[in-house]
């Protein structure tokens, strides 16, 4: 199961990567390839001052070795051997009429000292956050996510919908990072759903994500903006900043596992203000979104 879920995200980043290349038109990824001193390494590939992506990664990593003190402890484990493999992307436009996005999709295994596998599980999803919100954008994105879970359960959609409204929740702010999508983890074999099963269900949600998401880019690229909207998008990035570094259990583990740091804080902007105190407009666009991230609701 490693070796066909990492063949698999090999070729999606592939995809991923020609397809954005494509809709930007000017700037394309670059590569950098990575070893990990304990065991494995990965892929990076960054884009960076294109016409619709300010900067952006799609990243792939494969890693191995002795479960680190840290991790031990997390999971509730001894002196353990761990594999994780894993697709992870983050995308910054330029414009803000064009929604960030991320998503990823990971597959984790645990072995005794034996090397008998004691645990394995798959976890991943995909989520939207808007610094404008066009409703039919924000519906488009979860009928698509929707549609990849209706194939495989009728309550993946509303189950993994409501845990990606919890996890990307700014508790210190009581407001969500954006207006959501899937979000699972701990996806195990059991004798309701096997390994294969949940393969098939993690990879079409990856296969989705581009329809998810570039019929929206296309639409909005060109839209003009003035540079109080610039502003209003460079504050809301400094949330999805505060997300990052202080809820987002993927940036742990990366630092705690001695992780690669340019491929763990690639999903930062490279563009962000922290304005004191800071609120919208009574009744203004900006006040409609911050609104819907305090109060997240159906798009279905």
């Amino acid at each position: 199961m490693k070796e066909k879920f990492y063949a698999y995200i090999q070729d999606l980043q592939d995809r991923i990567t020609a397809n954005l290349e494509a809709i930007d038109g000017k700037a394309v990824f670059k590569e950098d390839l990575w070893h990990r001193e304990e065991g494995g390494g990965g892929r990076t590939r960054v884009i960076e001052d294109g016409n619709v992506f300010e900067k952006g990664g799609v990243n792939i990593s494969k890693v191995f070795g002795p479960l680190a003190p840290a991790m031990q402890k997390h999971f509730g484990v001894g002196d353990v051997n761990f594999f994780a493999c894993g697709i992870s992307l983050v995308l910054h436009p330029k414009s803000p009429m064009v929604p960030t996005v991320h998503a990823n999709w990971r597959y984790f295994e645990m072995y005794d000292k034996d090397g008998n596998t004691v645990d394995s599980w798959f976890g991943g999803g995909q989520d939207l956050t808007p610094y404008y919100l066009f409703e039919e954008d924000a519906q488009h994105f979860h009928k698509v996510c929707k549609t990849a879970c209706d194939r495989h359960d009728a309550t993946f959609y509303s189950e993994f919908k409501e845990k990606c409204d919890n996890y990307f929740w700014n508790s210190h702010r009581d407001e969500a990072r954006g207006i959501g999508g899937l979000f699972f983890d701990y996806l195990r074999p059991s004798e309701e759903k096997g390994s294969e099963e949940w393969y098939n269900f993690v990879t079409d949600v990856g296969d989705s994500f581009l329809e998810a998401y570039l019929p929206i880019v296309e639409k909005r690229k060109s839209l003009s903006f003035t540079p109080n909207q610039r502003n209003w998008q460079e504050i809301r990035r400094g949330r999805y900043v505060e997300f990052n570094l202080v809820h987002d259990k993927g940036t742990l583990f990366g630092l705690k596992t001695n992780g690669r740091i340019e491929s763990i804080l690639m999903s930062l902007p490279p563009h962000v203000q922290w304005v004191y105190d800071h609120h919208p407009e009574p009744g203004s666009e900006e006040e409609k979104l911050v609104e819907v991230l305090r109060h997240p609701r159906s798009w279905t």
